[in-house]
Formats: C-alpha cells, sequence, structure tokens
C-alpha cells in the first residue's frame, strides 16, 4: 500500500481526500494527519484511519484532541509548524498532500522533499511565492510535484505523452465566480454570504472570495509558469462558467486537447494518488446528452483587477509575487470581518504592490521576510 501524510485533512481538500482513499480500500495507508483547528473532526479521523502520527496547528487543540481519543488509540501527536514539519518529514510516508490553506503550506512542502518524498499539492501559496524553489528542490531530489488543483491537473493530463516543445499555450479555464455578470455598481453591495456563495463548487473560505475576484485564478497562472516550465506568454485565462472543461493545451500544430469532467474535486485528487494509474473511483459521469451548451468568454480585468495584478507579480518575479500573495491573504481576511467592502480587495493588494521593490533570485528568507512585510503594510492600508 502506498503511505500518505495529509496536511490539511480537515479541510474542504483533505476531507475529499480522506474520501477517495476511503473509497479506494486496501490501496492507501493514512499515516499521518495534519489539521488546523478542527480538534473534533481530526479526532475522528484518526478513530477511522489509525495514522502513526498526527498534529494540530495549536496546543489548546491538542490537548482537547488528547482527550477526546480513546486509551487503545496510540499515536505521535504534536502541534505547530514543527508538528507539520515532523509530519511532513515521516521517514514512511510516500506521498505528502499539501492540502493547508496559505503560506503556512511552503514549509512544510519544503521539509517533504528534502526528505525525499513526492509532494501532491493542492496549496497555491507555495508555487506563487517559491515557484523556482521549490522546482529546483524536487529536480535535485529527483521527487515529483504532482498538481491536484483541477485546472493544473487538466493541464497535466493533456500533456501527458507530450514534450514541451510541442507547447503552444496552455489555457485555463475560470467559472468567472458567482459575479461574472454583475455590473461595477452591484459590485460595490456585494455582501460576504454572495461572495462565499460559488456557483460550481465547493470549497474554503479564502479560495472561495478568491474565486470571486479572480485572484485565484491568477495565483493559477502563476503556479502554472513553475508546474509546466511555460512562460506567461503562453498561459491564456478563459472564463468558462460551466466548468466543464477543466482546462486544455494547445499544440504548435494547432491541436487542442481539453480535460473534460463534471466539477468535483476527488477526480483530480484521485488522479494524483493513483498516477501514473486510473482506477475505479467515486466521481458522478458525464452526461453528454445534458450538455446542452459550453460557453467562453475573455475576463474582465477592468471590472475584476486581481487577474492583471497576478501576471504583473509573476512577470516581475523575485519577492513580488510573494507580496502580491501575502497583501491579498490580509485583504481577504479583512473582508470576511466585514471590515472592508469586497472592491476593496485589489486595491489593497495593487497599493501594496506599488510599495514594493522586488527582490531578484530569493532565497526562502528573503521570499518569507517579504511575505511578513506584505501583511504589514497591506494592515497599515486597512487602519485607514
Amino acid at each position: 500500500m502506498k503511505k500518505v501524510v495529509i496536511l490539511g485533512s480537515t479541510g474542504s481538500i483533505g476531507t475529499q481526500t480522506l474520501d477517495v482513499i476511503r473509497n479506494l480500500a486496501g490501496e492507501f495507508e493514512v499515516v499521518g494527519l495534519g489539521a488546523g483547528d478542527n480538534w473534533r473532526l481530526l479526532a475522528d479521523q484518526i478513530k477511522e484511519f489509525l495514522p502513526r502520527a498526527a498534529a494540530l496547528a495549536n496546543q489548546e487543540g491538542l490537548s482537547l484532541l488528547r482527550k477526546e481519543l480513546p486509551a487503545q488509540v496510540r499515536l505521535e501527536l504534536d502541534w505547530g509548524r514543527e508538528g507539520m514539519k515532523s509530519l511532513a518529514g515521516m521517514p514512511e510516508a510516500d506521498l505528502v498532500i499539501i492540502a493547508v490553506a496559505g503560506a503556512a503550506g511552503i514549509y512544510p512542502t519544503f521539509t517533504a522533499l528534502n526528505a525525499g518524498k513526492d509532494v501532491a499539492l493542492a496549496n497555491k501559496e507555495t508555487l506563487v511565492t517559491a515557484g523556482q524553489l521549490v522546482m529546483d528542490l524536487a529536480a535535485r531530489k529527483n521527487k515529483s510535484v504532482l498538481p491536484v488543483d483541477s485546472e493544473h491537473s487538466a493541464v497535466w493530463q493533456c500533456l501527458n505523452g507530450h514534450c514541451l516543445e510541442e507547447l503552444e499555450k496552455i489555457i485555463l479555464t475560470a467559472s468567472g465566480g458567482p459575479f461574472r455578470s454583475k455590473s461595477r455598481e452591484e459590485l460595490e453591495k456585494v455582501t460576504v454570504a454572495m461572495a462565499l456563495k460559488h456557483p460550481n463548487w465547493s470549497m474554503g473560505s479564502k479560495i472561495t472570495i478568491d474565486s470571486a475576484t479572480l485572484m485565484n485564478k491568477g495565483l493559477e497562472v502563476i503556479e502554472a509558469k513553475w508546474l509546466f516550465g511555460v512562460g506567461y506568454g503562453q498561459i491564456e485565462v478563459v472564463v468558462h462558467p460551466q466548468s466543464i472543461i477543466h482546462s486544455a493545451v494547445e499544440f504548435k500544430d494547432g491541436s487542442v486537447i481539453a480535460q473534460m469532467g463534471l466539477p468535483d474535486m476527488r477526480l483530480p485528487i484521485q488522479y494524483a494518488l493513483t498516477f501514473p494509474r486510473r482506477v475505479l473511483g467515486p466521481v458522478p459521469r458525464l452526461d453528454w446528452t445534458k450538455l446542452q451548451k459550453l460557453t467562453f468568454e475573455a475576463p474582465d480585468t477592468a471590472k475584476f483587477p486581481s487577474l492583471r495584478l497576478a501576471y504583473e507579480a509573476g512577470m516581475t518575479g523575485g519577492t513580488m509575487p510573494a507580496v502580491l500573495n501575502g497583501a491579498n491573504e490580509t485583504a481577504v481576511h479583512a473582508f470576511l470581518q466585514g471590515r472592508i467592502p469586497f472592491l476593496s480587495i485589489p486595491i489593497v493588494v495593487e497599493k501594496v504592490m506599488e510599495k514594493h521593490t522586488s527582490i531578484n533570485n530569493p532565497d526562502l528568507g528573503e521570499i518569507m521576510e517579504a511575505d511578513i512585510w506584505s501583511r504589514a503594510i497591506a494592515g497599515e492600508f486597512l487602519r485607514f
């Protein structure tokens, strides 16, 4: 059995990963589980999957977790960043799934690769902020970084059997979020509850807001650059409201190969887990007779400037993508708390980017310093 560690096991991707593993009984052994604050759900997962180690984000939650577990359930328990890094480097693990949200996924990704583990990455921030360092390390260790995002999994599947020299461009599809057809005047009245209602996908709150602003697609553009080794001029974003085509690739001869399926994250998760095999899974099948139409349109970067900002940060390179990400996380958090309106999210991000002088070829320490700096500067803007 393939031995896996799941960091972010109580989140949307983590719970769906366990659903895939549950469906493929006998294929995988869960040796480690890491979670944020949801100690109750982690306790249930531990009782079911009996990992050898687990970790929570904070020490208080760990104390509550210990009391919840029966005496006969024995495993190593830890907390915080060091606890997550310990899980990521477990000697017995074959694959580490990084499904934690935000910059918290960066350190365990480096730990896993340094320990000689393949990584299935569902954390955008890791490649957005430190893509060059991550991919260089994976190459040195001869390990794989497997995409879990539906769009990058689609590109990966379409490129299977082809060399990059044949590639003309990558086409990343975007649902357009819940406000695709709204006017700017209507966007001024957007509430948190409205923004959290994605039309097609069930996701965590931060990524759902990013989808509504199109920042999520911008982060995916930067991810695609590092995952597939292409230039930004070779990555095109197309709005596809039905979310049936998850992405496509166009080759130099003009042929286009697209990956299709119902919007269900268990499909790309399973592909990352079982690659290079395809096995029977729990995902509902596409009914071609019910596909009435598939539509496509260009993204409106005037109404949704976050996508433009992501391209600009990516092309600037250095520490600018880390600044983009840190400022965006801070602004999204403020919106979710009701402190700023929806349209202020990209305004805060752009102001922080304008104040930053990017450092070329940064090391991890400089990247994390830029991340901290961006959050502090964004916080200053939010006070006014």
